[in-house]
């Protein structure tokens, strides 16, 4: 290219593409995209390139790097650094970015975007949490604790004593001896060959019998009660009731042993206990039973011979526990014989199904994996409720939301510390068990607080249920339910307390007056089963009576009346339709009126349609108002088409439901009795009573028809003769010959005898003056009626 034409060139022209293509190069330059800072600088008001522009070609060989690249050169490792941490610090704000750590009072995009990233990870959590809560549940459980109860519950002796039919000291040894121990010791099958050689015992052939069973009881001193002065000489001991105050912990009978001495509840490593009487201590005399049944045997006969059990026993419990390898799951028992201060015994149980030992199968493994993503959630949720506590402080605690995630949170922690510690103490306990058989299994602590645990994890996953509503409530129908819940709740509480008043009132009512005698009012826990005993009685009176008025017949009343208004709306319409195709292109008010008042349409319906689509009001429509009112006219016509058809389907739908139903109650009938109840017969027979009464006023009215119709018919003949006789009649009166009786003389006759009648102002009768006397016959008085001609 020739350099005097490049010359030739505008300077503006030429200056203004280099500045441009140096700006270009300076942006790609200057601009970081992890810089966050303000805007790069033109390149111009860095560099001036005017003494280069000049002459380019020339001075090409001075060109080099401009200045400010060479500043800029050693503050470019400062500023990556600090943009990376701008990244960081950006990612870990929004990791743990809520609606309360943001500000999205003013931006409602924000706060959405910000709602639906919570929900999103929230429903990965509660995901999460419900594989872990079910996860470790199964029907297993309740079919093994029904196989538990029905061998040591229900199973009866030789006598016919099961555990629970208790009722005497001789029955519990009746049932230790017997079904007890036949319960425990399984050393033959069913065809009497031996098991194994083996000294475990395995219930039904597959639950070991872990270590041996355990009976301890609880005794109270003698003289703990005050006997009256009146039987001091007839009553030689009192021994009350038990309280850990009055127990009594001297040896006793043989005096050496487990069995007749006593040992506290930490020394036996035992819990209390909370029976139908009292609470009792984890402490007491207590024997282990033996590996064999025999030797078991030789042991509780002992006991029995040397009276073990005597009037200062109050409570005895056998505690013992069995596994399950094939569902992995254990089973510890506690069977409670409680000896009141009356005599007699009461007999309890608990049965208890759980999952000590977690890590099995392969589905117990992915639960480990479910596991350790829980517990990064909740240290997850730690940090953010953190943060939001740090920026709200105290306001953090008005929110019902946020307690609830507080709780969540604390009951998590809970569960996942008594989680390590459920693990640990297990295989404690097992370990034991391995290196001496012979021992106690105590799994009664473990079984406890396992129960709670999955109490707890029930109540944690009913709370973060409740939560998803917080992520939820910016929609409107979510806000108007949670709205009326929080309005409603002072309300709700003010009734509450007035219900709970009367509650306690009558509940206090009942145990005072029904305690000693009803056993439902034999504790103060009872009123509840009481009012719901009620309750049913009165819902099963209420169910037969007869309803007055269908719920079914107000609905098909409402919608055979929206069904007709409907379809005159849709005539209404076609009619002004009607009316607009007869017109022209200009349609004045009286042609719209007349067309329309043909159809029978009212004057100001007339009016009210014309008006709102006349926007000029000139009283005329033209084409174009003509032509919106046969858009508008045409969608509500489609709108109303589409209304009714849905109608019609919804009441078809409904109508099949009510053949269905009718169906049902057709069987349901036949297979109730026929019988009715007293008060039914006895509203049947009132309403046939007045049945008949109204029958019989029916009756007596038509009877009356019926005699005054033939009263008529005897008239009317009556009145026939009488015409026959007339011309008879007059010729006698008269003193004429029948050939002057003619129909043109009997007609003059007539009005001369009426013109007499009217000047002398008095009745006169033109057949016979006897009749002008007070005594006329009636039928003559009809008769005579019947001639005045006016």
């Amino acid at each position: 290219m020739n350099p005097a034409k490049l010359r030739s060139r505008t300077e503006n022209q030429f200056k203004a593409h280099e500045e441009q293509e140096m700006d270009n190069l300076g942006r790609r330059a200057w601009d970081n995209p992890a810089y966050d800072g303000s805007p790069s600088p033109k390149i111009k008001a860095i560099y001036n390139p005017k003494t280069v522009l000049e002459n380019p070609y020339d001075s090409m060989d001075n060109l080099g790097d401009p200045p400010p690249y060479q500043e800029e050169k050693h503050h470019k490792r400062g500023n990556l650094c600090s943009a990376c941490c701008a990244h960081i610090a950006r990612g870990i704000r929004g990791l743990w970015g809520t609606t309360l750590t943001e500000d999205t009072a003013e931006d409602r995009e924000l706060f959405v975007k910000t709602t639906l990233r919570e929900l999103l990870v929230y429903i990965i959590f509660l995901v999460d949490m419900c594989l872990l809560t079910y996860g470790m549940t199964s029907s297993n459980t309740y079919y093994y604790t029904n196989v538990m109860s029905k061998l040591f519950l229900t199973t009866a002796s030789d006598n016919g004593v099961t555990f629970q039919t208790i009722s005497s000291m001789t029955d519990f040894w009746t049932y230790t001896q017997g079904p007890l121990l036949d319960g425990l010791y399984w050393t033959n099958w069913y065809n009497n060959l031996s098991l194994d050689s083996s000294q475990n015992s395995f219930i039904y052939y597959e639950n070991l019998l872990l270590g041996v069973p355990r009976m301890r009881q609880l005794k109270v001193e003698n003289n703990s009660c005050v006997v009256h002065e009146d039987f001091v000489e007839d009553i030689s001991g009192c021994y009350d009731t038990y309280s850990e105050d009055e127990e009594d912990k001297n040896p006793f009978g043989l005096l050496n042993g487990t069995a007749w001495t006593y040992f506290t509840e930490k020394e036996l490593g035992g819990s209390s206990h909370w029976g139908k009487i009292a609470t009792y201590s984890g402490g007491g005399y207590y024997i282990d039973f033996q590996l064999t049944k025999q030797d078991t045997i030789r042991s509780l006969q002992t006991l029995k011979n040397n009276l073990w059990l005597d009037r200062g026993t109050r409570a005895v419990f056998i505690d013992f526990s069995v596994y399950n390898a094939n569902i992995n799951l254990f089973c510890v028992l506690r069977l409670v014989i409680e000896f009141p201060a009356t005599g007699g015994a009461i007999p309890s149980w608990q049965i208890r199904t759980v999952k000590l030992i977690r890590y099995v199968s392969s589905w117990d493994y992915f639960i480990i994996v479910c596991e350790i993503i829980f517990c990064v959630f909740i240290f997850y949720y730690v940090v953010e409720e953190v943060l939001e506590l740090r920026i709200h402080r105290c306001k953090y605690f008005t929110s019902i939301w946020n307690i609830l995630d507080v709780v969540v949170i604390m009951l998590s922690l809970v569960a996942i510390s008594f989680h390590i510690f459920r693990t640990m103490e297990v295989n404690r306990l097992m370990g034991s068990l391995l290196e001496n058989p012979k021992i106690y299994a105590d799994f009664e602590f473990l079984a406890f607080w396992q129960t709670q645990y999955n109490n707890m994890n029930a109540v944690n996953l009913f709370f973060a249920w409740i939560k998803i509503f917080k992520y939820i409530s910016f929609n409107k129908t979510m806000t108007q339910l949670s709205s009326t819940l929080a309005r409603c709740a002072k309300d709700i509480l003010g009734f509450a307390i007035m219900f709970f008043i009367v509650f306690f009132a009558y509940a206090q009512l009942g145990y005072l007056l029904f305690g000693t005698q009803v056993e439902n009012f034999s504790t103060f826990n009872m009123f509840l089963a009481i009012i719901n005993d009620t309750y049913s009685e009165v819902k099963e009176e209420l169910s037969n009576q007869k309803n007055e008025l269908q719920f079914s017949d107000i609905l098909r009343q409402g919608y055979k009346k929206t069904l007709m208004k409907l379809k005159l709306k849709k005539e209404r319409i076609s009619d002004v339709q009607k009316a607009l195709q007869n017109g022209s292109k200009e349609m004045s008010f009286e042609e719209f009126k007349n067309s329309l008042k043909d159809m029978g349409h009212d004057d100001h319906e007339i009016t009210a349609a014309f008006s709102r689509f006349d926007q000029d009001g000139n009283r005329i429509l033209d084409e174009d108002e003509q032509s919106r009112m046969r858009d508008i006219l045409e969608k509500n016509r489609l709108a109303l088409n589409a209304e009714i058809e849905h109608l019609d389907r919804s009441q078809g739908n409904k109508d099949l439901d009510t053949v269905v139903n009718l169906s049902d109650l057709r069987n349901d009938l036949s297979t109730k009795p026929s019988w009715v109840s007293q008060e039914e017969f006895t509203v049947f027979q009132r309403r046939l009573q007045q049945l008949e009464m109204s029958i019989s006023r029916i009756m007596i009215k038509v009877e009356t028809v019926e005699m005054k119709l033939e009263s008529m018919e005897t008239n009317k003949i009556k009145q026939s003769n009488l015409m026959d006789n007339l011309p008879n009649n007059i010729a006698k009166e008269k003193q004429l010959t029948w050939e002057e009786i003619h129909p043109s003389n009997l007609v003059h006759l007539v009005k001369e005898d009426k013109e007499s009648w009217e000047s002398e102002y008095k009745p006169r009768n033109i057949i016979d003056p006897s009749y002008r006397n007070s005594n006329i016959s009636p039928h003559m008085n009809g008769s005579q009626n019947s001639l005045n001609f006016t």
